[in-house]
This record gives structure tokens, C-alpha cells and sequence, in this order.
């Protein structure tokens, strides 16, 4: 099983590559992702968390689960919501569960792409469903729920990682 690649890893914090080959690999790859997510008790994972530079994600989430691939997030409702959000790959290195924030993030969005076939995929989602496609998406663009914290609050988490 893929290992999850935790904050200081370099893949973290470079923007992945689109998936250009759809084949069997990728097929597999994506199993494999939510075999990794699964085994951690996690909701979604993105690529670079496995240590693969490739835009796409899985999740499972609020009764709806699937995949994205070369994923495109728009805003639909830019109100904030603050919740709590953490994050498999920024775990408190004693007890080596994701350590928990206050975030805001969007309260509506639609994510588009195409799934392992190369089918469009659109999903409109609220809730913790829009919170997990914009954590998602963020993983892909190389950043962390913490950069969206005030610099004591991320530092003070990094200090537990």
C-alpha cells in the first residue's frame, strides 16, 4: 500500500501535472488511492499525498464517493464557511492523526474533469462536499490547509508535525 507523503515532502508543495495517460496504471493508481484513504480513516486524497505529481483526486464523503481527474474548481457561492479541516498528510508526530484548524472556504462549488474512462465528471457540492473538493484541488496546486491560517496559528502546527 502507497504511503502518506507528510508536510516537509517536496511533492506537497509542487504543482502536480495533468494526467495525459489513461490507461491501466491509472486505473490502478486510483485503486490504490482509496485503499491509502481508507486505511487512514480519511475523506478525500489528491495525488502528490501518495507521492504522485498528477492532478487528480479521490473522495468519500456525506454518502458521495468517486474521482477527478485533471479536476477544474469554480466558486458558486463565495460566502466563507469557518470549519474545522485537517489534513492526512499534516499529522501531529506523536500521535500521528491530521491536527485540526479553523478554515474557511467557500460554501458552494462545481468541480469538473473526467473519471479513469475519460467521462465528464461535474459535481456540484455544498457542505463538507465543497470543503473536500477545495482541499482537494489545493494539494494539486502544491498547497496546504495551513497557508490559509494566520502565520502563530500555521507555525504552531508546524511545530507538531
Amino acid at each position: 500500500m502507497r504511503e502518506i507523503r507528510i508536510v516537509g515532502d517536496p511533492v506537497l508543495r509542487t504543482p502536480a501535472e495533468p494526467v495525459t495517460d489513461f490507461d491501466r496504471e491509472l486505473r490502478r493508481l486510483i485503486d490504490e488511492m482509496f485503499e491509502a484513504m481508507y486505511a487512514v480513516e480519511g475523506v478525500g486524497l489528491a495525488g502528490p499525498q501518495i507521492g504522485v505529481s498528477r492532478r487528480l483526486f479521490v473522495y468519500d464523503i456525506s454518502g458521495r464517493k468517486g474521482h477527478v481527474i485533471n479536476p477544474v474548481l469554480t466558486v458558486d457561492d463565495p460566502e466563507e464557511v469557518l470549519d474545522e479541516e485537517g489534513c492526512l498528510s499534516v499529522p501531529d508526530r506523536r500521535t500521528r492523526r491530521p491536527i485540526y484548524a479553523t478554515v474557511g472556504r467557500a460554501s458552494g462549488v462545481t468541480v469538473e474533469g473526467v473519471d479513469r474512462l475519460q467521462r465528464p465528471v461535474r459535481v456540484k457540492a455544498r457542505g463538507s462536499l465543497a470543503r473536500c473538493f477545495q482541499h482537494e484541488t489545493e494539494h494539486l496546486d502544491g498547497r496546504l490547509y495551513v497557508d490559509r491560517l494566520p502565520r502563530n496559528e500555521a507555525r504552531e502546527i508546524m511545530l507538531r508535525t
